[in-house]
């Protein structure tokens, strides 16, 4: 329906103004007459923009005669608020057009492909840790795990580092506020104590985890992830130490890999070792990736220390065992040949994508 026919009633109402009617009229027919979007804007701004006759008329009401003022505010309000719903109804009409038109005249292939949608995929660190994981249990090993808030206890105390032992120094972490004993774990080595707790020998398994130090550097983050394995068994030696090791160190970094024992001091294994792998980058020739030594420092490791083994009720005459703890983010730079671990986490999908 028409503007015109569908405000009949209002263009008599506004005869009683000159001018008006002869306004609506215009407006009305301008909008009956657009027959696309760019067409009502057009009839738009022509008729109710600040330019157009009936929008100079309603400012000039102050102009106006006292008698003239009501009743061409009245009207003249009157006849905007119709325009402007006749203009809405033209512009739904257009619309309406349109789509008609183009589900009739576009097709759809249905049988096309949608549009790919992005995939994530494992994030290296966690990549690694399942890595290690698969290595290990191929070898016989089950996953065990533990609270990453810990007691001062199964962190330190129960790992034959008593209170005051300098070996803290180097395991600064967080505690938790009013509690002096509760902390964040700095290694998974509480989840060994735990796990000889509950059950008796023998015991193969490694503890993978978050651990937690006051560390913020190129190789150091105060929150990194960790694997320590334990071996606890009758007739246990260094040997079958450095035989896991051995095993493990070719399996993550290739068959050519040679590792050494050099050693070291833990306040829980005696003998304890620091264990190097050759520089898979000079093949042990030397190089700056390995300050020319031809090795890389790769994990701590040695024999459980008899007191430890007091903790927990094991009578050490009867067995002996191995531990070893490695950190993840360690592995992965080396295995990648990185050189500044805080990638890992800096969210930059130009690396993360890479692996």
């Amino acid at each position: 329906m028409s503007a015109m026919k569908k405000y009949k009633d209002l263009v008599e109402e506004l005869r009683s103004y000159e001018g008006l009617a002869s306004m609506f009229a215009e407006a009305a027919a301008g909008i009956d007459a657009a027959g696309d979007s760019e067409a009502i804007e057009a009839a738009r701004v022509a008729h109710l923009g600040r330019k157009s006759k009936l929008s100079q008329l309603l400012r000039s009401i102050p102009e106006l005669p006292n008698e003239e003022k009501p009743v061409v505010g009245k009207y003249g309000n009157k006849a905007r608020a119709a325009l402007e719903q006749a203009l809405a109804d033209r512009k739904k009409e257009i619309e309406g057009v349109q789509l008609e038109h183009r589900l009739a005249t576009e097709q759809v292939d249905i049988t096309l492909p949608g549009e790919p949608f992005p995939r994530g995929h494992l994030h290296i660190i966690n990549q690694t840790l399942w890595e290690i994981e698969d290595i290990f249990a191929g070898l016989g090993y089950r996953i065990a795990e533990g609270p990453e808030v810990e007691s001062d206890y199964y962190n330190f105390t129960a790992l034959n580092t008593p209170e005051g032992h300098p070996a803290r120094s180097s395991h600064d972490t967080f505690f938790v506020d009013g509690k002096e004993d509760v902390l964040l774990r700095t290694h998974t080595s509480p989840v060994q104590i735990r796990l000889m707790e509950k059950e008796e020998p023998p015991i193969y398994a490694i503890m993978p985890g978050r651990v937690y130090r006051r560390d913020s550097d190129a190789t150091h983050t105060p929150m990194f992830h960790q694997i320590e394995g334990l071996a606890i068994d009758e007739h246990i030696t260094m040997a079958d130490l450095k035989g896991t090791l051995e095993t493990f160190m070719r399996a993550i970094f290739g068959a050519d890999r040679v590792i050494r024992l050099r050693p070291h001091f833990f306040p829980f294994t005696e003998p304890s070792v620091e264990m190097d792998v050759s520089c898979m980058i000079c093949g042990g020739a030397g190089c700056r990736s390995c300050k020319n030594s031809g090795w890389l420092e790769i994990l701590g490791a040695g024999m459980v220390d008899p007191n430890v083994f007091g903790f927990v009720d094991y009578d050490p005459d009867l067995v002996q065992g191995f531990a070893f703890g490695m950190g993840v983010e360690r592995i992965a730079m080396l295995k990648h040949g990185m050189t500044d671990l805080r990638m890992f986490y800096d969210n930059d999908l130009r690396f993360i994508k890479q692996f």
